[in-house]
């Protein structure tokens, strides 16, 4: 069974409220936002979110050990969905600060080495 976008899933988007941004926009996101609000918040494409969404579930779907995949927040406002997320995957979950190195230094009791990674934020979640 292919997904596919049925007014039922877009109506779901738009009942989480996934269309609305903030009043900042980076010059990456711009291709996303469909619109600005009179209030100065961004409207973003729900389309474009569903493809995204599809790819990602595709990429997901390609990796057959769910052990392999870490699931990474930083943020306070991630960490739940990091671990509701990788409980219902199987995935291995990294919530709150992790250790640099956590993935480059083989010699740390903590190393990993995960076929996927996924990040809630990259600005915060990114290792210099």
């Amino acid at each position: 069974m292919a997904l596919t976008q049925k007014e039922h899933d877009i109506q779901l988007l738009l009942a989480a409220g996934c269309h609305l941004g903030t009043k900042n926009c980076n010059y990456q996101m711009e291709r996303y936002v469909h619109t600005r609000r009179q209030d100065g918040i961004y409207v973003i494409n729900l389309e474009k979110t569903w493809e995204k969404l599809y790819m990602a579930a595709r990429i997901i779907v390609a990796i057959e050990n769910p052990q392999d995949v870490v699931v990474l927040s930083a943020r306070p406002y991630g960490q739940r969905a990091v671990f509701k997320f990788a409980q219902y995957i199987g995935a291995k979950s990294l919530a709150g600060r992790h250790t640099p190195g956590t993935f480059t230094n083989q010699i740390q009791k903590q190393f990993e080495e995960p076929r996927l990674l996924i990040l809630t934020d990259p600005r915060t979640d990114h290792q210099p």
